[in-house]
């Protein structure tokens, strides 16, 4: 994959910030910038990585697979990861996914037909204490995700989308 001079030049930036011989460092810079112009890493994304850190393509594809924040696949404009380890579990992190789901018609993993929510299970968030807790976009947590709470989020969600599409 050949990627644009920006994103290169974003690449070279990260890249600077280490040691010539440890430029490999970088790769999970490079993989964010990836998704966020692309809105996820594809194989040859990764490969394309690989080839501009100097190293294999294998080596990309397991930092890619290790952490739940690099989209593997296209996903919705709203991607919705709920906590279900062990402490979410004991405070309802399952049925919080579980409502979701069926909220919007979707499996766990699954994006809405409309393109606008991904729904996926993910690993601990650090937060166990605000069980069952959920990460939106990567970005924001939000905690004691109720069904009630849940379903607020989403007409939220759907009420800003209509909104912007007026």
């Amino acid at each position: 994959m050949s990627f644009s001079e920006s994103t290169k030049a974003r690449f070279a930036k990260e890249v600077a910030k280490y040691p010539p011989e440890q430029k490999q460092s970088a790769v999970m810079a490079c993989l964010a910038i990836v998704q966020q112009e692309q809105g996820w890493v594809s194989a040859d994304a990764e490969a394309g990585i690989a080839e501009y850190l100097g190293m294999p393509a294998i080596a990309v594809r397991e930092v890619t697979t290790f952490y739940n924040m690099y989209n593997q696949q296209p996903v919705g404009k709203y991607k919705l990861n709920v906590c279900t380890n062990l402490p979410c579990q004991l405070r309802a992190g399952q049925d919080a996914l579980e409502h979701l789901c069926r909220a919007l018609g979707v499996e766990d993993g699954g994006t809405t037909a409309d393109g606008l929510f991904t729904v996926a299970k993910c690993e601990c968030l650090g937060a166990c204490a605000d069980a069952p807790v959920m990460l939106v976009n990567d970005r924001q947590m939000l905690s004691y995700m109720s069904p009630a709470k849940l379903d607020e989020m989403l007409a939220m969600i759907r009420a800003d989308e209509a909104g912007k599409a007026a």
